[in-house]
This record gives structure tokens, sequence and C-alpha cells, in this order.
């Protein structure tokens, strides 16, 4: 019998439900590169979303045995990163270098310039209107999942989305107006 690789998931994260640690570390070697880019995408600085990471997945290995269904791992996992880079946010407000977002995005200046204007617009958003914007726009995730992985209605999620656009657009237009 071949499992595919959702059913392997599965597997291991029943496993690591079940408290087998060797299992855990396997589940989140998987979503490490995806906890990283999330993070990054709410506080925009390597070491603190390192920090984040690492904080989430502390978090996640204690209270592993609370999560109810095993395919719901990585929306699991998603909302204590969302729920951790609140906290850290809460802690350190604004840290970001260009040579971060250099490494990170890659490119020229002036393309490195014109994201870091978005970056910060997404960092000025309140934090439920920035876990949307994220969501949907880095992570590509349907509005289904989104209500998922937040715990909210999709008719929310939308109404989210609409308003976070809006307040995007204000404030890149004011960006380039005092420029």
């Amino acid at each position: 019998m071949i499992l595919d690789k959702n059913d392997r998931e599965e597997r291991l994260v029943k496993k690591a439900m079940r408290g087998n640690v060797d299992a855990y570390g396997k589940v989140v070697d998987i979503y490490k590169e995806y906890l990283y880019k999330m993070a990054w995408l709410y506080v925009r600085n390597e070491d603190l979303a390192l920090d984040i990471v690492q904080d989430s997945i502390l978090k996640g290995f204690r209270s592993i045995r609370s999560l109810r269904e095993a395919r719901y791992f990585k929306t699991w996992m998603t909302r204590i990163l969302i729920n951790t880079a609140g906290d850290a946010l809460r802690k350190n407000t604004g840290i970001y270098s260009l040579e971060t977002v250099g490494d990170v995005l890659g490119g020229g200046t002036e393309k490195i310039e014109e994201r870091m204007d978005v970056y910060e617009a997404i960092g000025r958003l309140e934090k439920h209107y920035r876990s949307v914007i994220i969501l949907k726009y880095f992570e590509d995730m349907k509005l289904a999942e989104i209500a998922e992985t937040l715990q909210m209605p999709e008719g929310s999620v939308s109404a989210y989305l609409t308003r976070a656009k809006r307040e995007l657009k204000k404030y890149l237009k004011e960006g380039y107006e005092n420029a």
C-alpha cells in the first residue's frame, strides 16, 4: 500500500499527538519554511521571525494533544504562529532592515523599496486585517481556509479583506504623496 504525502503527514501528526517526539520533529520539518515565511511577513525581521518560529514550535509541542484532527495540523500551527507573532509585535515594533528585505526578496533596489512600502503598509494594518491579507495574498489561501485558520465566519474574512485593501491603498497613497 503506497501512501500519498497527505496520508504520511497525517500519520506523523497522529504519532506526534500520542507523544512521539520524533514524529513531531518530522512534521515540523515539513512546515519549517512555511512557518518562517509567515513569521517574516508579520515582523519583517529575520532574527525575530526565527524566534517566533522557535516559540511557535515549542508551544505546538506543548499543546499537540489539544489538536482535535491531525489533518488540521497546518491550520493549527498557523494559528499558534499568528498569535506568537502578535505577541512579539506588541513587544518589538518596527524592526526590519534593508539587508534583511533584500536577502529575502532579492532583485534590484527599486523593487526592494517598492516592496518595503507594501510591507510597511501591511505592518500598519490592525492585526486581524494583516492576518487576512497575509493568508490570502502571500499564502494563497481561499476564504474558507482563512476562516478556518482564524476561526471566524467567511463573511468576516471577506469584510476584513475589503477593509484591509482599502487601508492599504490609503497608506500607499499617503506614502507616494509624501515622497
